[in-house]
C-alpha cells in the first residue's frame, strides 16, 4: 500500500513542477511538448537527481529523500517559505511508519473562547482544522446569515462557498482568492493527516460536483497562517470591505479563531454597524 504522505508528497511535487515553464529556469522550450510545465527529467537535472529516483518520488513509491535532496528540490522548484515547510513536513512524515490509530474525534471549542466570541464587537467565528464552522458570534451571524439554519455537517466554509444555491458571492472580485485561501488551509490540514475521514469527505464531495474546486484543488497551494481582505455584498447596506485574520487556539493544531475587522471610523465600519442594527440576531450558537 502506498504511504499516504508519500502519495501527497508526489502530488505536491507534480503540481509544482507543472507550474514551471522551461524559460523560467533558463532552459530552451524546444519543439512540441506534451506537458505545460517542466518534464520530470528536466527537473531532476536541475535538482541533481536521477530521473528514475525523482519519478519514484512523484509516484509515491518507497523513497525517503534526505534533507539535502529536499533542499535541492525546493531550489529547483522555486518554492517559497510556506511551500518549503510543506515539502519537508510531507517528506519527513513519509519516512515514518503509518500510525495504527489517529485521533479523529470531534473538535471542541474551549469555554474561554466562547466567552471571547460573545464580547467581541466585530464578526468572529471558530473554524475547525477542516474549516468546519464550530462557533460564531452575533456580529458574524448578522454578516453571514444564520448558520444554525443548516445541518451541522453542512456548516463548512468550503462546502458553503461552493454551494450552488449560494452563488451570489461569486460575483465578488475576490471570490477565487478567498476560495484559494480556504483551499490552502485545508491542504495544510491534509498534510498533517491525509487519511482523515472529514477531509476525505469534503474533498470527495466537492471534487465530484464542482469543476471550479477540482481546478483550484489541483494547484496544491498551501496556507500556513492566513490573513486577507474580503468584500461582502450586502443588499441592505452595500459592499463592506473587511480585513480578516486567523489566530490558532491553544492546544496545538486544530481550530482557529477567524476575526473580521473594519478600518476604524471608515465607511465600512459604519456599514457594518448599520447591518448589525438592521438584522435581528438569535442568541449565540455553536455546533
Amino acid at each position: 500500500m502506498t504511504h499516504p504522505y508519500a502519495r501527497e508528497l508526489g502530488d505536491f511535487l507534480r503540481a509544482r513542477r507543472g507550474r514551471l515553464r522551461p524559460q523560467d529556469v533558463g532552459l530552451e522550450p524546444g519543439g512540441r511538448r506534451k506537458v505545460t510545465g517542466l518534464r520530470r527529467e528536466e527537473l531532476a537535472l536541475l535538482a541533481g537527481l536521477s530521473t528514475d529516483y525523482y519519478q519514484r518520488m512523484e509516484q509515491g513509491r518507497e523513497v525517503r529523500p534526505s534533507d539535502d535532496v529536499l533542499d535541492a528540490l525546493a531550489g529547483a522548484l522555486g518554492l517559497d517559505d510556506a511551500e518549503r515547510r510543506h515539502l519537508f513536513g510531507l517528506a519527513r512524515a513519509a519516512r515514518r511508519p503509518v500510525p495504527d490509530r489517529a485521533d479523529h474525534g470531534p473538535e471542541t471549542v474551549p469555554d474561554g473562547t466562547r466567552r471571547l466570541l460573545r464580547v467581541l464587537d466585530t464578526p468572529a467565528v471558530v473554524l475547525g482544522r477542516h474549516l468546519d464552522l464550530l462557533a460564531w458570534n452575533p456580529m458574524a451571524q448578522a454578516l453571514l446569515g444564520s448558520p444554525g439554519d443548516r445541518p451541522a455537517e453542512r456548516l463548512n466554509m468550503l462546502l458553503l462557498m461552493f454551494d450552488d444555491t449560494l452563488t451570489g458571492e461569486r460575483s465578488c472580485p475576490d471570490w477565487e482568492r478567498q476560495a484559494l485561501d480556504y483551499i490552502g488551509m485545508l491542504r495544510a490540514a491534509v498534510a498533517t493527516d491525509p487519511t482523515h475521514p472529514r477531509a476525505t469527505a469534503i474533498v470527495g464531495e466537492l471534487s465530484i460536483r464542482s469543476a471550479e474546486f477540482r481546478r483550484l484543488w489541483a494547484r496544491h497551494d498551501v496556507r500556513a497562517s492566513v490573513s486577507g481582505t474580503k468584500t461582502f455584498r450586502v443588499p441592505e447596506v452595500g459592499d463592506i470591505v473587511l480585513d480578516w485574520d486567523t489566530y490558532p487556539l491553544p492546544g496545538g493544531p486544530g481550530p482557529v479563531l477567524l476575526v473580521y475587522t473594519a478600518e476604524p471610523d471608515s465607511p465600512d465600519a459604519d456599514r457594518l454597524r448599520l447591518l448589525a442594527s438592521l438584522r435581528a440576531t438569535r442568541p449565540f450558537g455553536a455546533r
